[in-house]
């Protein structure tokens, strides 16, 4: 328990040696001054400890939900009292149980979130193969709290169920509930692929309810919506408020308006929402817009500011937050690159974060204010209160941290008080509107519970792909051809072989080119829908071109690969909208 308490104290230059720092080029973000380690374990025994405590706190779950038979093992009955306690005894007996699968897990996940900054563990440490998930029904995970995980608590017995109850689903098994209760708590022990697997299988179940059984992309409940190129964000906006459509889960059939004012030529059979949804992320997200800002490495997060622009700035942040929710849950892929903190506040189960993420927003503030905890000099000569100065539009404003805070002098008794409040005004106070708008505007389109099993991390790789090179064997595997094309064509293996020689950029062109997305997809091409489908153009004079509704790559039967390379090149580099198909 005092580890427990004494690990959110540290900061990771406390934590580990310089030489893990400077391994993982963190160095530059906690500055040249030398930290006193204050953690009382090495790195190695850290990393026992941490697989010890999965361990326990595997075994732990299985206790505190035990099989219902007659035939529980003494282990079972010991530890949920079924003796001859009286009832205060087992009473306290399960309190106390309860209590330790708490701090284990609470210990675990320290250790684990300051893996994923520092990553002193080995590579395959947190994950257990031996779990056995409901993997093939997702939704016997119920991972949004409702009525059928009400009053599940650990080591209690499960209350009576009502009619209510049976209403909404048959009780949970003791697999159910532990399977959910790990996946809460615990979920870095499942591999990242089986709980991508859980999302895209919640996913599919919602849909089916939502939009129905329909096969062809022209059937069922859809929006219809005419958006021009010239102002694809506010045409958007206006269409998609939620007094017009309340449940962005429908379908979508867009209908692109080109500079000229003339309808683009083609139906939208999803090619061109995934077009649309992806174009209207990007400029969403453009620091130019206002909305988001840049940190010193280039991630977005939602600008303080913005107030003095937008007025009316919640509305907005909640329409982004749809969107994004909408691109997570039709699995499409943008490259957004967030912000470390800002990815953990959408992740995470609570909105605010701690100093700890500091170093992700301002590296430079980070290494001040470390260099302010470890000063041995007189710190109320450094002139410091609790006030913090903030620019905007040119004008600077002073804000107090805490009420009076302009006629409190930091000094050495207070300056951790001091740390703390700034940390909170950064990454917190000044853009909480901002966040809990955005996450209700996520929420609406995907339960934000769904999200908790995954780290700040990982939530990047689901909003954008992983940044890994396409695998040619995995694409040309699950690739499908029409007319008179087969793997064996000369013109496919003349095709096969130009992209061999292409870098990774020249592949990923080609892949946005036929799927409107240049990142693979995230458990790779066999879950690509539809399928990568290349079919004869019939005259080889025409350019290659693609009708990403249907992952189809209209390819002329060039019969020289220099002439393949070049009107590949040309094609996927031209920058043509949908009117090319």
């Amino acid at each position: 328990m005092l580890f427990g308490r004494l690990l959110p104290t540290l900061h990771d230059a406390e934590f580990c040696d310089e030489k893990l720092l400077l391994a993982k080029s963190l160095q530059a973000s906690f500055g040249a001054a030398t930290h006193i380690r204050l953690m009382p374990f090495s790195i190695a025994e850290i990393i026992q400890l941490s697989k010890t405590l999965k361990e326990i706190s595997l075994g732990l779950v299985d206790l505190a939900f035990p099989e219902t038979r007659s035939n529980l093992n003494e282990h079972y009955r010991f530890v949920l009292g079924h003796s001859d306690f009286d009832l205060k005894k087992m009473y306290q007996q399960k309190q106390v149980w309860a209590n330790l699968l708490k701090v284990v897990v609470f210990v675990l996940n320290q250790i684990h979130t300051r893996d994923l900054r520092l990553g002193f563990c080995p590579e395959t440490h947190w994950t257990v193969s031996r779990l056995d998930l409901p993997l093939d029904r997702p939704t016997d995970l119920p991972l949004t709290r409702g009525n059928r995980t009400r009053g599940i608590r650990p080591f209690q017995p499960i209350r009576d169920f009502t009619r209510e109850d049976f209403e909404n689903g048959p009780p949970m098994s003791t697999k159910q509930i532990r399977s959910i209760t790990i996946l809460r708590e615990i979920p870095f022990v499942v591999p990242f692929s089986k709980r991508v697997g859980i999302l895209q299988g919640l996913v599919a179940a919602d849909k089916m309810r939502v939009q129905g059984n329909y096969q062809a992309f022209l059937q069922g409940p859809s929006i219809i919506l005419k958006v021009r190129r010239s102002h694809l964000y506010e045409d958007a906006y206006d269409r998609l408020r939620p007094e017009n459509e309340p449940d962005l889960r429908l379908k979508f059939r867009v209908q692109f308006i080109s500079s000229l004012g003339l309808d683009e030529a083609g139906i939208d059979g999803g090619g061109v929402f995934r077009e649309f949804l992806s174009e209207l992320i990007k400029t969403a997200f453009d620091p130019n817009r206002g909305f988001f800002m840049v940190t010193t490495d280039n991630k977005l997060y939602p600008n303080p500011d913005v107030a003095d622009l937008e007025p009316d700035f919640e509305r907005h942040y909640y329409f982004i937050g749809r969107i994004l929710g909408k691109a997570i849950y039709e699995n499409l892929l943008v490259e957004l690159p967030l912000a470390e903190f800002f990815l953990t506040k959408l992740a995470g189960k609570y909105a605010d974060v701690d100093i700890h993420q500091l170093a992700s927003l301002d590296p430079e503030l980070y290494k001040n204010l470390l260099y302010l905890k470890d000063y041995e000099g007189d710190v109320s000569e450094l002139n410091l209160d609790f006030t913090v100065a903030s620019n905007s539009l040119g004008h600077t404003q002073v804000v107090e941290l805490k009420p009076n805070g302009q006629s409190i002098p930091v000094t050495a008794s207070n300056r951790i008080e001091y740390l703390q409040l700034m940390a909170d005004y950064k990454l917190n106070v000044q853009i909480r509107k901002h966040c809990v708008a955005f996450r209700r505007g996520l929420s609406n389109v995907l339960p934000v519970e769904w999200l908790y099993m995954f780290s700040n991390k990982e939530l990047q790789i689901l909003i954008s792909g992983a940044e890994i090179p396409i695998d040619l064997v995995d694409l040309r595997k699950h690739c499908k051809y029409g007319g008179e094309y087969s793997l064996d064509h000369p013109s496919i293996i003349l095709f096969w072989s130009v992209l061999e020689s292409f870098n990774d950029l020249q592949r990923r062109q080609l892949l946005k080119f036929v799927t409107s997305c240049s990142r693979p997809p995230l458990l790779g091409f066999k879950d690509l829908d539809p399928p990568f489908f290349i079919q004869n153009a019939g005259d080889m004079e025409r350019l290659p071109t693609a009708s990403t509704c249907t992952n189809l790559l209209k390819l002329p039967p060039f019969t020289t690969e220099e002439q393949m390379r070049e009107k590949l090149l040309y094609a996927i580099q031209s920058g043509v909208g949908f009117e090319l198909s």
